[in-house]
């Protein structure tokens, strides 16, 4: 098992609607990094723990607990020409951008940034690291156990 850390604007997508949407499941679309979306193709598993993070909102966090729900296909996103994640040079035959589905776990008060900060045994999360704006990050079983024991 693998864990992981989604950044998704919850005007977009906010843990309260991954909560209320059909069997709690909503497709990760629009992820446009190369590294990012290699980890969902090539490395997430169904089952895999994901810490919901808010980002460029007013108050950026950890928001809740979720989880990888099914395995890799392409997200339709790339396809649409209405969507802003609309990809010209992708088409359905060699697709460029695929996605997760991820399930709700539970909610959780805001853990801000700056709280993560705070515990040095999160010290070395990607998500802390300066310049970091990947919205797909690792998480190593020990910040996971430290999050979901000591803050969640």
């Amino acid at each position: 098992m693998r864990y992981w850390l989604m950044k998704s604007e919850p005007d977009e997508a906010s843990i309260d609607h991954l909560a209320e949407a059909p069997q709690h499941t909503l497709p990760w679309t629009g992820v446009r990094n190369y590294q990012a979306r290699n980890f969902m193709r090539d490395t997430m598993q169904v089952g895999d723990g994901v810490l919901f993070y808010h980002s460029s909102c007013p108050a950026p966090g950890i928001a809740g607990i979720a989880a990888v729900a099914s395995t890799p296909y392409p997200d339709p996103t790339q396809f649409n020409k209405k969507s802003p994640y609309y990809d010209p040079k992708s088409d359905h035959e060699t697709p460029r951008w695929t996605l997760v589905d991820v399930v709700f776990k539970k909610k959780i008060a805001l853990i801000p940034l700056a709280t993560l900060r705070e515990h040095p045994e999160l010290a070395n999360m990607r998500v802390l690291a300066k310049g970091n704006r990947l919205s797909i990050t690792p998480v190593t079983e020990a910040e996971w156990h430290f999050i979901t024991k000591h803050l969640a």
